[in-house]
């Protein structure tokens, strides 16, 4: 006989919240193998010790931060309505069935008036990554770096066209001195001294989120976005490094600089590297030799010229006679080495201006071809050649199980598609406590399984 059910909500039990998690739920492999007791004395100083109002635990703020990124919860509001009704969330916050939740506005005004300028989110990120260390489940022995954009929260339709400067190489002091350092071995005056100024160019600034860059890249989207610079260890793609800057800031700037900050912090004893073609650059090649590291980049065609026009490719390098020898024979001899770090080499006009082929070697009106060899190019071609070898290739197809499968779970998984936040600090601060999320769950899947896989 079928019977209408009576009302049960007003039923009392004697239950806990123990038992309505399930063994097997992730919050509690987390609760089991990482320890959240760092937060504590990282936050201390930035509170009052003796008086005002008793504030929020900085301890549960963090971690109910991290139940959002670890859930794809974009909206802090809707981060606490979940807190409110999950049991799951409560045990791991440890808050009882009765206790009230904290308004949203408590996580956004300690992190606007407490946490704004300082470098807790960095710190917290580095606290987790240690513990990742001492679990063995990160070596440092070789790391691949990619970025990934973050769409601004900004309009892409306003904003003012400005004129900006284009941002500081790592490498610009190393590169003057190379450049002085080339010059005497020609046997020319040094150039007269003058700071290096970064590029300036017109381009589009956003009204409501001035710091974010206008993204034109090929096969990416238009519009304001953010860049989150990423570098994961190989074992388990642990993040290592994480940092946020401007969609328009090129990959190469950073990069030398966040690797080094890595090996200091971490203490790596990095052998090899992997890296898509936008790193491929003779910068990067040339710091990655003076630290000994293996590079392993991406290929990307150059730029083709105009039609019918000869290719660099057909211009011979030879090492001997410090020059570059033509289709037709002629010797392209050394000229000047400019500011930018650029060798140039020049045709004789009085060869070139009965050439054959002077139509296809130059539009100038001067018939002289000019070919550029950048004074690191030596390391370039060393480091493009590691990508043909065999471990040179595993590396490189390691990248993309790695550091790719981690912008995947990030965008996919955790709410990473878009900035939360405007300002490049508080950007900033979404893509660390979203990496360290991550690497949290990494760290708990990895410590409950029955067995590891063994270090390479």
């Amino acid at each position: 006989m079928l019977r209408t059910p009576g009302p049960i909500q007003t039923a009392l039990e004697m239950v806990t919240l123990e038992e309505l998690v399930p063994q097997d739920h992730l919050l509690r492999k987390i609760e089991a193998v990482i320890d959240f007791s760092f937060i504590h004395p990282l936050t201390a100083p930035l509170y009052s010790a003796d008086n005002g109002r008793p504030p929020l635990d900085p301890t549960l703020m963090f971690k109910a931060l991290f139940l959002g990124y670890l859930f794809g919860i974009r909206s802090e509001r809707q981060l606490v309505r979940e807190i409110q009704v999950n049991v799951a969330y409560r045990w791991f916050l440890g808050l009882k069935l009765t206790d009230g939740v904290f308004d949203a506005s408590t996580l956004s005004q300690n992190r606007r008036r407490r946490y704004d300028n300082t470098t807790i989110a960095q710190d917290i990120f580095d606290q987790i990554v240690l513990q990742a260390i001492e679990h063995g489940l990160v070596d440092g022995t070789v790391l691949y770096t990619d970025s990934t954009h973050l769409k601004a929260n900004a309009n892409k339709n306003k904003y003012d066209l400005k004129v900006v400067a284009k941002s500081r190489s790592d490498y610009w002091d190393a590169l003057d001195r190379a450049i002085e350092d080339d010059r005497a071995e020609h046997d020319l005056k040094p150039l007269k001294a003058r700071e290096r100024q970064p590029v300036e160019k017109s381009t589009k600034v956003s009204r409501t989120d001035p710091e974010s860059g206008y993204m034109v890249r090929d096969g990416k989207p238009k519009g304001f976005f953010y860049l989150d610079h990423r570098t994961v260890d190989d074992r388990l793609g642990i993040i290592t490094d994480t940092y946020a800057t401007p969609a328009n800031v090129h990959d190469s700037v950073v990069y030398l600089g966040r690797l080094d900050r890595q090996c200091e912090r971490f203490q790596f004893d990095v052998a090899a590297v992997g890296l898509d073609a936008g790193y491929a650059t003779a910068g990067i090649a040339k710091g990655l030799e003076d630290r000994q590291i293996m590079g392993v980049t991406g290929y990307r065609n150059p730029s083709r010229p105009r039609p019918g026009m000869m290719r660099k490719s057909r211009f011979v390098w030879e090492e001997q006679s410090d020059g570059y020898r033509c289709p037709e024979g002629q010797l392209l001899g050394y000229s000047t080495t400019d500011r930018n770090g650029y060798r140039q080499y020049k045709s004789d006009p009085n060869v070139c201006r009965d050439c054959a082929l002077l139509s296809s070697c130059t539009t100038a009106q001067k018939p002289q071809r000019v070919i550029t060899r950048h004074v690191w190019q030596d390391s370039r071609d060393r480091v493009d050649a590691l990508r043909l070898t065999p471990q040179g290739k595993a590396i490189y197809k390691r990248r993309k199980e790695t550091v790719e499968r981690s912008f995947a779970d990030a965008k996919q998984l955790h709410g990473h598609r878009y900035a939360r936040f405007r300002g490049r600090k508080r950007v900033a601060f979404q893509c660390l406590i979203a990496a360290a999320a991550q690497n949290i769950k990494k760290i708990a899947l990895a410590m409950t399984r029955e067995s590891l896989p063994a270090l390479a």
